[in-house]
């Protein structure tokens, strides 16, 4: 069986992992990490984008290193569900706002962590006062600002820091 190359099946789990880690990952790179045909990754991949696995492809920029500053707060709030206004109903409202990240159900005193950037501490402020608390079925809110990111998506934030703090320890 002289020229017969055998190629493993492909792994989806394994492929959107890589993805996930690193999205600028070819189908030619990810096909030799993982031991399989290209062709078979790229199907993976296309399949995997047009049912909705893979959501967005995003990369994390450090915008302080470029002279852009951003607000981001963590807002804590408590609703009150009715018969029409379920949890979820509430959180795709609350999601529809373009300064909103991240909308999560949370178990506790609150009922959704809502991420929210804003350019300024007054804008964030303002989009709590204004947008969040007053929809109806919010019952209150608390709102927690980030004074800084260590760690990003996986991404020590860092590094060089932690270099200089490590010289230190014994």
């Amino acid at each position: 069986m002289l020229g017969v190359h055998v190629v493993a099946m492909c792994s989806v789990i394994e492929v959107l992992r890589l993805l996930e880690e690193n999205a600028k990952l070819t189908p030619k790179e990810i096909s030799e990490m993982i031991g399989c045909d290209e062709d078979e990754v790229k199907r993976i991949v296309e399949e995997k984008e047009k049912d909705g696995t893979i959501l967005k492809y995003k990369t994390l920029i450090d915008w302080e290193k470029v002279g852009e500053d951003f607000v981001y707060a963590i807002i804590d709030v408590r609703v009150t569900l009715t018969r029409e206004k379920s949890y979820d109903d509430i959180a795709k409202r609350i999601a529809k706002f373009p300064e909103v990240h991240a909308v999560r159900l949370i178990s506790g005193d609150y009922d959704f962590q809502v991420v929210v950037k804003g350019k300024t501490l007054k804008d964030v402020a303002f989009f709590v006062a204004d947008k969040i608390s007053t929809l109806p079925e919010v019952r209150d809110t608390f709102t927690h600002f980030v004074l800084r990111s260590y760690k990003e998506e996986g991404v020590l934030l860092f590094k060089d820091e932690e270099n200089r703090r490590l010289a230190f320890v014994p």
